[in-house]
C-alpha cells in the first residue's frame, strides 16, 4: 500500500468513529518524530504493540481484502501461563461495507466480535478439525449476547449494531460489512497479531508500505523500523 492510501485512511477512519462518540487515546495523534521523543515513555505503548494497523492482508486490494484496527490496550501473553496480570485487549475496527477481513482462527485468543453502529457485521463461521484445520460438515455453535446460536458449516451469522459474537479458539472466522461501513470492537483475551492468527489461505498479516509521503502517525509496523536505536 501507499502510503499517501494510508495515511488518507487513517483520516477518514478516525472521523467515522469520532462519528460515533468514540475518542482514540491521546497517543494514536503523536506524530512520527513525538513518538521519537517520547520513545522513553512509550514502553507499554510498544510492548502492547497498541495503535494503528491498517492491513490489505498482501493483497494490494484494501477496498475489497482489508480491515483499519486501532490496538487500544493490550496485555502480555507471557501473563497467560500465569493466570495473573493484564489479560486482555481491546481494538476498535473498521469493517467496510464489502470488504472482506479473510478467513482465519486464534490459537490462543478468545475474542468478542461487537457491532459499535453502521451497518450490518456479516461473520462467516466453521468449527475446527482436531487437527485445526476447517471442517467443512460440522455444526459451528458460538454465544452471542449470551444466547447459544448454531449455524450450519459456513453459515452466516449477521450482527445488527448493539449485537456480538464470542468467538473462541478455533472458530474459523471471516467477516465483512453489509449496507453500509461497520465500526466494530473486539475485546479478548492478550492479542498476539505475530504468532496467533492462523489463516485458511496465505496472505501477510501487514501490510508493506511503498514510502510516497511522510506517515502522518505510525503503523504499528513500522515501530521498529522508525524507532530503531
Amino acid at each position: 500500500m501507499k502510503r499517501s492510501r494510508v495515511n488518507e485512511i487513517m483520516l477518514e477512519g478516525d472521523a467515522f468513529i469520532r462519528s460515533f462518540g468514540y475518542v482514540m487515546p491521546p497517543f494514536a495523534y503523536w506524530t512520527p518524530d513525538e513518538f521519537r521523543a517520547r520513545k522513553a515513555d512509550a514502553a507499554g505503548i510498544l510492548d502492547g504493540k497498541l495503535g494503528w494497523d491498517i492491513t490489505d492482508f498482501g493483497a494490494g486490494r484494501f477496498d475489497a481484502l482489508g480491515l483499519f484496527l486501532f490496538t487500544v490496550r493490550n496485555g502480555n501473553p507471557a501473563d497467560l501461563a500465569s493466570g495473573r496480570g493484564m489479560l486482555y485487549a481491546e481494538k476498535i475496527m473498521i469493517a467496510r461495507k464489502d470488504q472482506v477481513t479473510p478467513m482465519h482462527r486464534h490459537g490462543v485468543k478468545a475474542e468478542d466480535i461487537i457491532n459499535r453502529g453502521g451497518g450490518t457485521l456479516t461473520l462467516e463461521l466453521f468449527a475446527a478439525d482436531p487437527d485445526g484445520s476447517i471442517d467443512r460438515r460440522a455444526e459451528v455453535v458460538v454465544p452471542s449476547d449470551g444466547v447459544i446460536r448454531a449455524l450450519p458449516a459456513g453459515g452466516k451469522l449477521r450482527l445488527e449494531p448493539g449485537e456480538s459474537v464470542t468467538l473462541l479458539p478455533g472458530v474459523w472466522h471471516s467477516f465483512w460489512g453489509e449496507g453500509a461501513d461497520v465500526l466494530v470492537g473486539e475485546v479478548s483475551t492478550v492479542n498476539d497479531d505475530l504468532t496467533d492468527n492462523v489463516f485458511a489461505d496465505p496472505v501477510g498479516r501487514f501490510a508493506e508500505i511503498e514510502e510516497d509521503e511522510d506517515p502522518v502517525h505510525l503503523l504499528v509496523s513500522d515501530y521498529e523500523r522508525w524507532l530503531a536505536g
